[in-house]
């Protein structure tokens, strides 16, 4: 492991020409990193731009098997790293070794399953139309589409998953999958982390010989670097996850650019989780203990949270709120990622109590220690308040969950009509309830992304059918995904080629399809090759 230097990597090489530092904070003890770090200029942004769009058009140098083996190299180096980077993690987040170590696993797996999908190749969305000269009234022509890379990709980094939304997470495998050079604008709580993730990445690329503009790192305290990185002009996407503020930001930047770009930005979600009656009166100390520790999970700042939780208002249901009180008294708190969260959550917290018929049955409060910590939180109100007033709209992006006290199915579906796009809904039903549920998963399927039955939405498989995005203000691109093999997607565009001469064709698209893709050829999928 090379020692941390603190600069930005610029088209493969060290630069900290800027006039504005920092270091991280340990969350936990608010203890300052021995680290500095230099917000890249304006001159350093588009450096590293121009490094990566320079070598975007030169596709050929990067076919799929180099890009397979780099996302491959990226995961044996980033293993290599071993336990320096999970402790430097630790340090900068507090998640803990075991959180941490479970997700560098999952980001070697979704870089390793998508190698996998780029050495397949079925991901182009190969489509041919052969030509109908003889068709009336007009003939038909030769089309061939596929999908190509968009460009250099701004990634955002997350600062509640370091490494699986971090440097080498699954918004740059993607891209790097996608054939698009990555630009990574560090988590201004996570330097260190970044950097040591960025030396995997930098060791990936020397392993193959390829140009520093396939990755750059950028570091920044001050929201104008990311402004910044954002409005240059050979920049062609931006990804992002975090809160709804900033990816707003992001995405109004990117509008009000001369030539707009996609943003793919993953921001804000309440995750309701409805329980009916049936469910409730079968296994309510269960749920007790299951939404407590969802709610609780990695301090409450996981982006699928369950932050709304709607019960029926029925005797049992006291019951169930005792045991999730006894549960959440028991967790002693902890730090939350860094002092901003901190204090809007507390912020958000206070506004949420001063509505008035919202109860606060424990917790809330900001403990006398050092770092920014918390204790988890549990809010009663009715359905009649929530449906009144947009303040009860608001993420709580911490240990906190809001229960809404429903007389009825009808209710329910009233709440959820109240709710904005979702990156999760749940529902917990009995036997025998499928029939009573339906008009309320008819409403959350126009709302969510993904829709969990018995279960809790924390914990996001990376798998090929996963969805995880949702309507606004979900994210900024409904139909798009951050997780799984659809994420990569988001970093390509389709181009047709009509009438083309074979040998000017793609490979992908050439008659003989020499990869064995799965294409569709005049309305039919099939791997095999087209007549000449």
């Amino acid at each position: 492991m090379t020692p941390l230097h603190g600069a930005n990597t610029i088209g493969g090489m060290p630069s900290a020409t800027g006039e504005q530092h920092f270091e991280s904070v340990n969350p936990a003890t608010g203890a300052t990193g021995d680290v500095t770090y230099t917000d890249a200029t304006p001159m350093e942004i588009h450096a590293a731009v121009h490094a990566a769009s320079q070598i975007a058009t030169a596709d050929s140098r990067f076919n799929r098997e180099q890009r397979a083996t780099f996302l491959e190299n990226v995961a044996r180096e980033l293993m290599d790293l071993g336990e320096p980077l999970l402790a430097v993690a630790d340090w900068e987040t507090a998640l803990g070794r075991t959180r941490l170590a479970s997700e560098r696993d999952r980001t070697i797996h979704q870089l390793r399953m998508f190698a996998a999908d780029v050495r397949e190749g079925s991901y182009v969305d190969a489509i041919i139309d052969t030509a109908e000269p003889q068709r009336r009234p007009v003939p038909r022509p030769d089309l061939r589409r596929m999908l190509f890379p968009i460009g250099p990709v701004a990634v955002f980094g997350a600062g509640n998953f370091p490494l699986a939304f971090g440097v080498c997470g699954g918004d740059s495998a993607a891209a790097w999958a996608a054939g698009c050079p990555v630009i990574y604008k560090a988590h201004p709580s996570q330097p260190q982390t970044s950097e040591l993730c960025g030396q995997a990445v930098l060791g990936a690329m020397k392993t193959q010989g390829l140009p520093g503009g396939w990755f750059s790192l950028l570091h920044g305290a001050d929201d104008a670097v990311g402004r910044e990185l954002v409005r240059q002009p050979e920049l062609e996407a931006v990804s992002f996850t975090g809160s709804l503020a900033g990816g707003r930001a992001l995405f109004d930047e990117a509008a009000a650019r001369p030539r707009p770009i996609p943003v793919f930005a993953e921001m804000g979600s309440l995750n309701p989780l409805f329980v009916t009656p049936g469910s409730l009166t079968m296994r309510s100390t269960r749920l007790a203990e299951d939404l407590a520790a969802s709610v609780l999970l990695g301090m409450g700042q996981f982006c699928t949270k369950p932050g709304l939780l709607v019960v029926p208002d029925m005797p049992v249901t006291d019951d169930m709120i005792d045991a999730m009180i006894r549960h959440m008294e028991q967790h002693p708190g902890g730090p939350l990622l860094n002092r901003r969260i901190r204090d809007n959550l507390r912020r958000s917290l206070d506004s949420t109590l001063a509505t008035g018929d919202v109860t606060c049955l424990t917790g809330g409060t900001v403990p006398d220690e050092p770092g920014w910590r918390f204790r988890p939180a549990l809010l009663q109100t009715t359905a009649a308040h929530f449906l009144a007033d947009d303040v009860l709209l608001a993420e709580h992006f911490g240990p906190v969950g809001l229960l809404i006290r429903c007389p009825d199915m009808t209710a329910m579906a009233d709440v959820a009509r109240r709710l904005g796009g979702q990156l999760t809904a749940t529902i917990h039903i009995a036997a025998g309830e499928t029939g009573l549920i339906r008009p309320l998963l008819d409403i959350l399927q126009r709302k969510a992304g993904r829709i969990i039955f018995n279960g809790v939405p924390t914990g996001v498989e990376v798998c090929a059918a996963m969805m995880h995005g949702g309507p606004y203000p979900a994210s900024s691109q409904a139909q798009a995904s951050s997780v799984g093999i659809t994420a990569v997607r988001r970093f390509l565009r389709p181009v047709a080629f009509q009438n083309t001469p074979p040998e000017l064709l793609p490979g992908l698209l050439q008659n003989e399809n020499p990869a064995g893709i799965l294409r569709l050829v005049n309305g039919e999928y099939t791997r095999k090759p087209l007549p000449e």
